[in-house]
């Protein structure tokens, strides 16, 4: 590809890896690009984040495709995952310790199951207040770290799919196909609270948006490669 290239417009599937932000990703992809083809400037953006903790699929723009970025952000998703039963944490994965714990005796696998079709369709959901959501002008997460309550309001997301792929002792894997909007670690602290118990977030992958699959996207590391042997 040619620097006109990125210039008129590209989508980039991307396999972001573990503990790199969407915002890491987007500025790392630009400034290889420019360096690649001596840019001074490019629009680059991405189409929908993903937590640091998350991997999987992120689509990323540039120059005039990130006018188009609104269209992919609006389209269904698909995540794969593990949810741990019996305990909690404030930001309802693992970026915050286990703040309680919670019996899970009475969990059955039938329960398990019947209780996910309870979340097919449409479903309120509160975000998390560890997330990157503004109230007044701040995310809620300065909010969270500074130890200061906020309120939010829940919000209604459309849940399509919800299999559970797997079950080992408290740890449950699963396959979501959801709406724009859903935050999977709020499903998984409301599915523990189906149960009469607790659940937090281990891991999570997105694997689809719309017809993009992360089977097609490649590593940030195999597109700067690929960039160098233009």
């Amino acid at each position: 590809m040619t620097a006109e290239d990125f210039k008129n417009g590209q989508v980039l599937l991307i396999d972001k890896p573990l503990n790199w932000t969407s915002f890491q990703a987007v500025n790392k992809l630009r400034w290889e690009i420019r360096q690649a083809f001596n840019i001074k400037k490019i629009k680059v953006g991405h189409a929908g984040t993903l937590d640091p903790l998350a991997t999987g699929l992120l689509i990323i723009c540039t120059g005039k495709m990130t006018k188009q970025i609104h269209t992919f952000q609006g389209q269904d998703k698909e995540y794969t995952g593990t949810f741990v039963l019996g305990s909690t944490t404030p930001s309802y994965d693992l970026e915050t310790e286990i703040d309680q714990s919670f019996p899970t005796e009475h969990i059955s696998e039938v329960l398990i199951h019947d209780t996910s079709k309870i979340f097919i369709g449409d479903i309120e959901q509160f975000p998390p207040v560890f997330s990157a959501l503004k109230k007044d002008g701040k995310r809620l997460y300065e909010y969270a770290r500074a130890g200061e309550q906020v309120d939010v309001k829940s919000r209604t997301v459309h849940i399509s799919e919800f299999e559970i792929t797997n079950i080992e002792g408290n740890t449950i894997d699963f396959r979501v196909v959801c709406s724009k909007g859903t935050y999977i670690r709020s499903l998984a602290h409301d599915f523990g609270k189906a149960l009469n118990s607790g659940a937090h977030l281990s891991v999570l992958r997105r694997t689809k948006i719309g017809d993009f699959d992360v089977a097609n996207a490649t590593s940030p590391e195999d597109f700067i490669q690929s960039l160098s042997s233009e």
